[in-house]
């Protein structure tokens, strides 16, 4: 069974990511963070740094 790891961006839960293979996928629990929804990392490092930069743009609009 994998495990999931918690990604916070500046203190505000982002999502989570579970180990599949060699990778991490993402999984979103809030706006704006829902555009990285099943994404592949190949690293926890990276995952979060992609929350990060999503979190840095407030003007992004993303439309589900």
């Amino acid at each position: 069974m994998s495990e999931s790891i918690i990604v916070e961006v500046w203190g505000e839960p982002a999502g989570f990511v579970v180990k599949e293979g060699n990778a991490f996928r993402f999984h979103a629990v809030a706006r704006p963070f829902f555009a990285l929804e099943g994404t592949e990392f190949n690293t926890l490092g990276h995952a979060r740094l992609a929350a990060a930069r999503l979190r840095a743009r407030p003007n992004v609009v993303t439309l589900h």
